[in-house]
C-alpha cells in the first residue's frame, strides 16, 4: 500500500498536468486558422489584384502561374517569391502595419510587365 502523501502528490501532479494540457488545447483552439488566399499570376495580371488583410492575422498567399516564371514582391511588407508554372508557391505573411501596400512582378515577363501590380490593404 502506498503512503497517503505520495498518492496525494501523484493526484496533484496529474491534476496540474491535466490542466496544463487542457489549457494548451484551449489556447490552440482559440488561435485563428491561417487564411489561405489563392493568387493566380499570368501575363500581365494578378488575380485578385487587391488583397484585404487584418493587421496581426497570419495569412498564406498561395501562388500559381499560368504561363511563365513570375515574381511577387511586396517590399513594404517584406514578402518576396518566385512563381514557377506548374507549382504552387506559398508565402506566409503576418502584416504588422496598417495601410495600402503595392505589390508587383519583379521578374521581367514581357511587354506588359511594368503594369503587373496589385495592392494589399491592411486594416485593424
Amino acid at each position: 500500500m502506498k503512503p497517503v502523501s505520495r498518492t496525494i502528490q501523484g493526484l496533484a501532479l496529474a491534476a496540474v498536468l491535466g490542466l496544463g494540457v487542457g489549457a494548451m488545447a484551449a489556447y490552440v483552439a482559440a488561435q485563428p486558422a491561417e487564411q489561405v488566399i489563392k493568387v493566380t499570376a499570368k501575363r500581365f495580371d494578378y488575380t485578385p489584384g487587391e488583397i484585404k488583410l487584418k493587421k496581426g492575422v497570419p495569412v498564406v498567399l498561395e501562388f500559381t502561374s499560368q504561363d511563365v516564371v513570375m515574381g511577387f514582391n511586396a517590399p513594404d511588407l517584406g514578402a518576396r517569391t518566385d512563381i514557377v508554372p506548374g507549382t504552387v508557391t506559398r508565402v506566409r505573411l503576418v502584416p504588422d502595419k496598417v495601410g495600402s501596400f503595392e505589390f508587383h512582378c519583379d521578374i521581367f515577363c514581357g511587354s506588359g510587365h511594368e503594369e503587373m501590380t496589385g495592392t494589399i490593404i491592411v486594416t485593424d
